[in-house]
């Protein structure tokens, strides 16, 4: 098996209220139709996509298991390529209806991160530090 990620999703309360904080907030790429039901976000490299989560709920193996929004043993990272544009970020997300965490701070890494909560409670932690990014974006891990 390629060690390959192709799509993280995130079941989320409400399709619409997460779409907006993502495309409208955060200004990711979108095509977005409501009438799909899923929105897919073009990101460099993993598709990042937001799904109803009673529907997620549906589509599980095990009926009782019972998927739930916001934290659960997971945080997703963005990184950026230069200090500031942690705190800059931190900001956007806040604007757009995030609340931040974690305010940004130098870390015992040898970086600089923080971390806010999208609309649902999913945590984000924004960084710089350890591994710098490519011309693509994308980390240049050792």
């Amino acid at each position: 098996m390629e060690p390959r990620i192709s799509i993280i999703s995130l079941g989320v309360a409400d399709l619409d209220r997460s779409v907006a904080f993502y495309r409208d907030g955060l200004g990711w790429p979108t095509s977005y139709k409501p009438e799909e039901g899923i929105a897919f976000f073009k990101t460099r490299g993993t598709v990042f996509a937001l799904y109803p989560i009673d529907q997620l709920a549906e589509e599980l193996p095990d009926p009782d298991f019972k998927p739930s929004t916001g934290p659960c043993g997971i945080t997703l990272a963005h990184n950026v390529r230069e200090q500031e544009e942690v705190d800059a970020a931190l900001v956007k997300a806040q604007a757009a209806g995030g609340e931040i965490k974690k305010a940004g701070c130098d870390t015992f890494w040898g970086g600089y991160s923080g971390y806010f909560a999208d609309p649902d409670g999913y945590l984000w932690e924004v960084a710089h530090g350890a591994f710098p990014l490519d011309e693509d974006g994308h980390l240049m891990l050792p």
